[in-house]
């Protein structure tokens, strides 16, 4: 455990056993959205790399345009 965060438990348990919940409530809710979190990104890095390799194999056989809307053929 890091001395801030003992720091800060060691200042909260000082406070009323309602507080303490308040914060322990607070603590574990972050958590938990810091796993989704990951997990979606985790999930969007994937879906990413699946179409990036889609688009260079697409560009590969030709058949994707030109990104200079210029050189397009009309």
């Amino acid at each position: 455990m890091t001395k801030l965060l003992e720091k800060a438990f060691n200042q909260a348990s000082k406070l009323p056993e309602s507080s303490q919940d308040a914060i322990a409530a607070i603590i574990l809710e972050e958590l938990k959205d810091e796993k989704k979190w990951k997990t979606a990104f985790a999930n969007s890095q994937d879906s990413l790399s699946k179409l990036a390799a889609k688009v260079r194999n697409e560009s590969e056989k030709g058949k994707t345009l030109p990104s200079d809307p210029a050189s397009r053929k009309k």
